[in-house]
């Protein structure tokens, strides 16, 4: 009998423990802060909802092919991943924990999932041959598709300075002059372009469980182990 995955939130607190240990008050205070901030903030913003029905947007692939959302949703509903970016600690966690838990079910009930990222090619495509996803990364160009699902974020000053002071480039990460990224975020598309699901996560070290998403696919009696 194979062993049960622990959740996605433990990962995340093993890695908040270890940044308690090893990362400046100051440094951990930035970075929490500025996840408390998107929290607090996050009821008062516009997004789509379950029932809403998205405009057509097309999304890019690394060899520059196109796959359009009807065209993900030909065959019945897709599943789409939001994340930050490739360099992302949180989202290197998240993407391999959904690969290990949610892509097998998928595979096995036809059902597609692609992880999305404003981050151009090639470094965005970097997460995926990095963690061997057996799903695609495509690109969201220039935040379209996120600005208008209405999860993106801007920098605070003290997370836009810190990035500068790095070295960092907005255009590196999505492609445009503004310091946008989009929220990680679940959602679920039927055909039509209609949601049925969307999870947004404010905070990048809180994201949507597997069992969360396999309910809203009418898949929770299904698990990895029995997919594989």
């Amino acid at each position: 009998m194979s062993t049960p995955p622990s959740s996605l939130q433990s990962r995340y607190e093993a890695v908040e423990a270890e940044r308690r240990r090893t990362w400046s008050p100051e440094a951990l205070a930035g970075n929490i802060a500025q996840r408390d901030a998107l929290v607090r903030a996050h009821p008062e913003t516009t997004h789509v909802k379950a029932g809403d029905v998205l405009s057509p947007h097309t999304l890019l692939a690394a060899d520059g092919t196109t796959i359009s959302l009807d065209t993900l949703t030909s065959a019945g509903p897709a599943l789409l991943v939001f994340f930050r970016f490739a360099g992302c600690p949180a989202c290197n966690i998240a993407l391999p924990y959904y690969a290990e838990t949610l892509a097998p079910v998928l595979k096995a009930a036809g059902i597609p999932l692609v992880a999305v990222s404003s981050q151009p090619f090639p470094e965005l495509d970097s997460i995926r041959t990095r963690n061997g996803l057996p799903f695609p990364v495509l690109n969201d160009p220039e935040l379209t598709l996120s600005r208008a699902l209405g999860i993106t974020y801007l920098f605070d000053d003290a997370a836009r300075d810190a990035a500068i002071a790095k070295g960092g480039r907005s255009e590196a990460l999505n492609g445009t002059s503004q310091w946008e990224l989009p929220k990680p975020t679940v959602l679920v598309l039927n055909p039509g372009r209609i949601v049925s699901f969307i999870d947004i996560s404010p905070d990048w070290m809180r994201r949507t469980e597997t069992p969360t998403i396999l309910k809203a696919l009418g898949l929770e009696n299904e698990d990895a182990s029995h997919a594989a």
